[in-house]
Formats: C-alpha cells, structure tokens, sequence
C-alpha cells in the first residue's frame, strides 16, 4: 500500500477499508472524508494513463517535497477519482507549483482560497465534468473528486496541514473540492483556454487560488449593463482581497446574464473594461485605519477610488452553470496569477 506522502510502500496486512481510514487519520493523511486504500494495484493503473510524461515536477511547499506520479496517484486514488481523470489532476498539479501561482503564500495566508480548477476543452464531457447547473456544487464525481486530489497531494506531499502550514483563519467548504467545466456551449465568447492561447483541441486546466464563489443575483436588469452594473456592485466589497489591487480575479456569468450581453453587443474586453471602472471602491467607503495601512503599502487612490485590479484584463471572464439568472465572483488571495496547463492526452 503506497504511502501517500513518500515513495515507499507500507505493508498494512489485512486492514479493511474502515481500519485504513482510522490509521490515516492517526498519521494526519485525511481531510475528513472517507478514503479510498491507495494499493499498489490500483496507484500503477493510475500512473499508466501518464505513461510517457517524465517531466519532473517542482519541490512542493512548504515541505519542499518533490511530488512523483506515484505520490500524486495515491491521493488520487485516495480521493475517489477514476484513473481517467488523473491527467487532469497531474495537470492541475503542475498548474498550482508553478512560482507565479505562489502556492506557499497561498497556505501561509490567514485567507480562506483554496486551488479552484477549471477545465476547458473536449475532455470536460469524456470525463463528465459538470459545466452547468450546480457546477459548483455536489452530484458529480469527477468534479468532487479530481479538485479533493489536488487537495490531498497538497496536505499529503506539500505539507499543508491545517493549523499548522495552512494558516487559514475560518477557511472554507472549497478547501476540499474546488473543480468545474467552463460551459463553453453556452458562452457567447470563445473558450477561455482559446482566450489564452492555446488550440481550440486542447484539453486544459486553470488554476487560481480563490475564495469559494460570491452568488450575484440579478432577475431584474434587462440589458447587459443593468447586469454588469450589479456584477461590479457585488465586486465592491471592501472586505475584499482584491482591493489591495495586485491580481487577477474571476467573474463566472450564468448562460442567462451571458445571453443578455451578448445581445447588447458586450465584447470580452468591453466587459472587463467596465467591470474594472464600475467596482472601484471610492476612498471615503474605506475606514480610516485601512487608508493608512494601504499608504504605508504605497497604495494610493486613483481619482478617489481604489480599483480591485491591475488592470481590466486581470479580470477573469468565463461562462459556467446552468438555468437562472445567476453568476458568481471568485475573489482571489490577491498576490498570485492565473495558470494555465494542458492535460496530456492520454
């Protein structure tokens, strides 16, 4: 039985599936859930559908571990995936130790992100990756189990326990599972991937690190501005990290707000523009004492506003979820980058 942390085998003799999960509580291998006993059998079936892929991967911190197909397989395997999707979470690993990610800042952060994982391209449906309704949520297997994978190999081969080097102060429910599909069927733009550069064919993964979403309800408003008006209102939190204006973040519209704008003509690069204009925090929304802190920052106000981004192309458009007049803001840590990774075809 392959020990989820090292490269070495644990003989555990006749250890049923409930005796297991007590024993990986004891040595801090879980995240609560029930686990799947990682065997060897089925660690070698997961690592075959990377056959061919030796390309090392990065110390992973804090640990500063060097992760293995072996490694990652076994919390794959132990998250409950099918071995078709451990391409996918291979990738998504790649994705989060890349240094612009900065997945120690994102553990050693009192902020509540978690790796939220989008995959776009053909591989969403060979998978069964959920793109619509509820995509954010419960139901669907590879959704849960691919983004709880990525969770575990962090806990398990970075280090990342809570309360010790993961330093959140409340967390949140997205620390187990943060994984859905970009609704590209449903998106009036091209996909994301497209967007950043990849071919239309291509299978990839994004990672972000963001807080669980922010629903934005709007039933009301019947133009593309009159949603995007609302959008940068739910945005303009001044609790928010994104205030400090350092990184990107992401908007998921709904099919039915993405509809409207693209009736009205809104471009991808017109949406963000407005959004980056409509979310500034005017100063005087913002105490006193968090003036001063960002000063000491060299954080000024521009035209007496604080605005969430670096720019507009910072902000994150995608289209995801089903029926309802619904979208969703996943703020960020905000001192990371967005990345992006193709999934090796298998």
């Amino acid at each position: 039985m392959s020990d989820p942390g090292e490269q070495e085998v644990l003989d555990l003799g006749d250890m049923d599936v409930d005796a297991f999960n007590e024993y990986a509580i004891e040595q801090g291998w879980s995240d609560g859930f029930p686990l799947v006993p990682p065997t060897e059998e089925k660690v070698a079936r997961f690592v075959e559908t990377c056959r061919g892929d030796n390309e090392p991967f990065p110390p992973m911190t804090p640990r500063q571990v060097l992760p293995t197909l072996q490694t990652i397989a076994a919390n794959a395997v132990m998250a409950g995936c099918k071995p078709e999707y451990f391409p996918v979470v291979v990738a998504a690993v790649r994705a989060i130790l890349k240094p612009e990610y900065n997945l120690h800042g994102t553990l050693a952060t009192t902020h509540p992100c978690s790796p939220m994982l989008m995959v776009s391209g053909p591989l969403r449906h060979e998978l069964g990756l959920n793109c619509s309704s509820n995509c954010f949520g419960q139901g669907t297997r590879a959704n849960a189990t691919i983004g709880r994978a990525v969770q575990l190999t962090v806990l398990n081969v970075g280090g990342g326990k809570p309360g010790t080097m993961d330093r959140a102060t409340q967390g949140s429910p997205a620390k187990f599972a943060f994984c859905f599909g970009e609704n590209e069927e449903e998106s009036p733009w091209a996909p994301f991937h497209v967007r950043r550069g990849f071919e239309a064919g291509d299978s990839v993964v994004t990672a972000l690190p963001t807080e669980a979403p922010h629903n934005i309800n709007d039933h009301g408003s019947t133009t593309g501005l009159g949603i995007l008006q609302t959008v940068a209102g739910t945005m303009s939190e001044t609790g928010n990290n994104n205030i400090y204006g350092k990184s990107p973040f992401m908007i998921a519209f709904g099919p039915e707000h993405a509809a409207t704008l693209k009736r009205d003509g809104w471009s991808v690069e017109a949406v963000q523009e407005k959004l980056y204009e409509l979310s500034a925090v005017h100063y005087s929304r913002v105490s006193e004492d968090n003036r001063k802190n960002y000063e000491e920052r060299e954080q000024f106000p521009v035209n007496d506003h604080y605005y969430l981004a670096p720019t507009p192309s910072a902000i994150q458009i995608v289209v995801a979820g089903g029926p309802g007049k619904h979208s969703a803001f996943l703020p960020t840590f905000g001192f990371t980058e967005v990345c992006s990774v193709r999934i090796a075809a298998r």
